[in-house]
């Protein structure tokens, strides 16, 4: 799941999105990342085109280690930390 290639570069972002806040400017009229993190936002801090940084946040999405929510028609993406626990317990047993 997390070892196709890219790998790296989807735990950057599940990382970057433990703290949304620190690692984003904010992109909500009230300055709030509550709700989540737009792709062009993931894709200008990776440094790569809105398409590459949606193919990695809809990966992670389809695991069920991201939420989506929709805010004025953008979809922002935010962790699912009990969903990352759950999978993070099963790599743990040995599968």
């Amino acid at each position: 799941m997390l070892r196709t290639p890219g790998n790296d570069t989807r735990l950057r972002i599940l990382e970057w999105l433990k703290e949304p806040a620190a690692h984003f400017p904010p992109h909500h009229p009230t300055g709030d990342t509550a709700d989540g993190v737009p792709a062009d936002a993931v894709a200008a801090k990776l440094g790569v085109p809105r398409p590459v940084a949606e193919t990695h946040l809809a990966l992670l999405a389809a695991l069920g280690l991201l939420r989506t929510r929709d805010v004025d028609g953008r979809v922002h993406y935010r962790r699912d930390d009990m969903r990352i626990a759950e999978v993070a317990r099963i790599f743990e047993k040995g599968w």
